[in-house]
């Protein structure tokens, strides 16, 4: 049986599970690829540091280039996070015409057009599998799965630290910050968790996703990004009374001919949709292509065991590739739509709630109302609860569809009324149409 040798670098929670899973599906893989496959060199920080699974020291190394460089070594695993080190190992490799395999979706994110350019000028391929949504095959899905489909619509739950803190919000009645501390110690966010809860990390798998479903690599500044720390659970609990769950959403969708809507922010979801229930660390992405129609994805989005199973996967989709004589059976990335582009968020349309604080006055309403009239933005209903004690209230309305430059600047004009004692708040509000 044809053998196919890896070399991994980074050897931590992700890289000891890929080592783990590796040896202990190995056969199983072999019957299925008729291709054995066979670690030979992980390059690592430290030997001793801590893993999650043991790998054999007689693998290790502290030098990546011994990966890279070795001509026994068909696909180079890259697997150490970032943006600098991580470029510098995957461009060496892609230059010696070797197959690499990444989980890395800050560099995907930030390089891959240069990437996936000179992967096919050295007869290369780049897999990246695990970059977005762990387990979930979704990178696969719109390349192979999808390839007869314009994909109208894609919206994606990607980030499962913002998930849990929101599920959790929704569940107790608690409020952000709580929330927030109680993940740091159950180690589903970060010490420093602003790359996710301010929505970056969801930007860049939103960003990849976006870039494959519609053929032209959408840059990280053309993305809008929102994230969750505005959310109180005041706005989760009126949010659940008008029949909605907050999520932190990727929406990607066609808006007019060859204009997409990129973004990445807080949204009212209908109780009555399938990504309200996706809760606590889960994602989900839901696909509408204009061929199948509506399909969803659902399934654990990190981890050492999700991110190994896509790392997996890549890795025999890549020895498949040396079975068959090429290194690119499958194209990672095809440009096909030169002329599309990514529409400013000011022009994108949707409905809105929003939560003002304001003075428990008569005429409050309607100096609210009539700055919205003349922004041209109707109103669907209000809510002001009784009982409140102090110098304001909460008043919450839902509005009818705006464009987001006219809700912005209409905003802009409520809070600088006298009656309003803070800054409002506005999320939008999905209807999935």
């Amino acid at each position: 049986m044809q053998q196919v040798n890896l070399g991994m670098v980074g050897g931590g929670t992700v890289g000891s599970g890929v080592f783990h899973h590796l040896k202990t599906n190995g056969e199983l893989l072999a019957a299925r690829l008729g291709v054995k496959i066979a670690m030979r060199k992980v390059a690592v920080k430290a030997v001793d540091e801590p893993r999650p699974y043991e790998i054999p020291r007689a693998l290790m190394t502290l030098d990546w280039n011994e990966v890279v460089n070795d001509p026994e070594i068909h696909i180079v695993i890259e697997l150490v996070g970032g943006t600098t080190i991580a470029k510098t190992i995957t461009l060496a490799a892609l230059k010696l015409g070797k197959t690499v395999v990444t989980a890395n979706k800050a560099l995907i994110s930030a390089h891959g057009e240069e990437l996936f350019a000179v992967a096919k000028q050295h007869g290369a391929n780049l897999y990246y599998e695990a970059s977005v949504a762990g387990g979930i095959p979704i990178i696969k899905v719109l390349r192979e799965g999808f390839v007869g489909n314009r994909i109208t619509h894609l919206y994606g739950i990607v980030n499962g630290t913002c998930n849990y803190i929101l599920t959790r919000m929704k569940l107790e009645g608690s409020d952000f910050g709580p929330t927030l501390k109680d993940a740091q110690q159950l180690g589903y966010a970060e010490a420093n968790p602003s790359l996710d809860v301010d929505g970056f990390d969801a930007e860049h798998k939103i960003g990849i996703l976006a870039s494959l479903a519609h053929g032209f690599w959408v840059k990280s500044e053309q993305v809008s990004v929102e994230g969750i720390t505005s959310i109180t659970k005041t706005d989760i609990e009126f949010a659940g009374k008008l029949g909605y769950t907050i999520k932190l959403l990727g929406v990607v969708k066609i808006v007019a001919k060859n204009s997409i809507q990129v973004s990445v922010y807080p949204t009212l979801v209908p109780n009555t949709h399938v990504l309200a229930s996706v809760n606590h660390v889960f994602n989900a992405v839901f696909v509408r292509g204009d061929v199948v129609g509506d399909t969803l994805f659902y399934g654990r989005g990190a981890g050492k065991d999700a991110t190994a199973s896509a790392v997996l996967s890549d890795i025999a989709d890549a020895a498949l590739d040396l079975k068959m004589g090429t290194k690119c059976r499958v194209a990672p990335f095809v440009a096909h739509e030169t002329n599309a582009k990514v529409v400013p968020i000011d022009e994108v349309i949707s409905r809105y709630y929003l939560r003002l604080s304001v003075a428990d006055k008569p005429g409050t309403l309607a100096k609210v109302a009539t700055i919205l009239a003349d922004a041209k933005i109707g109103i669907a209903s209000v809510i002001q609860p009784e009982g409140h004690e102090g110098d304001s209230v909460p008043l919450i309305l839902m509005t009818h569809d705006a464009p987001n430059g006219a809700m912005k600047k209409a905003l802009a004009e409520i809070g600088q009324l006298p009656v309003v004692k803070a800054p409002p708040v506005m999320f939008r509000v999905e209807t999935f149409a």
